[in-house]
């Protein structure tokens, strides 16, 4: 009997150190894996669940404009303003070319709710009463990024108070804006 006993536990043990040894193995190539390393940078520096679905290339090119100062009508790293930095955005990650204005830009996208925003997904805020004044790119997690006017680039909550006092709608860009894709 004790000899069924320390057999069956010899096995339930190597049957154990195998499953870890393979977690182990899933957690180094995880670990090792240059996408994944990203991944969980830029979520903990920006406080949005990045994943392996998301797109890296947004979050490095937000990651690099974050701190540039605010500047009507700017559109450099020496000062941008919000539809500037948007229009920058869709032309370099997503190959899309858009209009200048937030005004002009929410003609061209499909209207969302809060709830079906989407990462990539644009925001348009009304901070001066009737008319879209301000628009940001939407990262997930209720989070976008934008160039705020006292702030400069930013990643900011939309369930900030000030954000969702003036939050207007989300959008989305209809297909027949983007541009043909190029091979870069």
């Amino acid at each position: 009997m004790i000899k069924k006993f320390l057999f069956s536990t010899l096995i339930v043990i190597c049957s154990l150190s195998t499953v870890f040894a393979q977690n182990k193995t899933k957690e180094t190539n995880k670990l090792e894996d240059p996408d994944n390393l990203a991944s969980q940078y830029f979520s903990q520096v920006m406080g949005v669940a990045v994943d392996a679905t998301s797109n890296l290339k947004l979050y490095k090119f937000i990651y690099e404009w974050i701190g540039t100062p605010y500047r009507f009508g700017g559109n450099t790293k020496k000062g941008i303003d919000c539809s500037a930095f948007t229009k920058t955005i869709y032309d370099k990650v997503f190959n899309t070319t858009i209009l200048r204005n937030s005004r002009d830009i929410f003609s061209t996208v499909n209207p969302l709710s809060k709830d079906e925003l989407k990462e990539g997904d644009l925001v348009f805020f009304r901070s001066n009463g009737r008319t879209i004044s301000h628009i940001g790119v939407y990262l997930g997690d209720n989070r976008f990024a934008h160039a705020s006017s006292s702030r400069g680039v930013v990643i900011s909550n939309l369930n900030e108070p000030y954000y969702s006092r003036i939050f207007y709608k989300g959008g989305r860009i209809l297909e027949a804006t983007k541009k043909d894709f190029v091979e870069e």
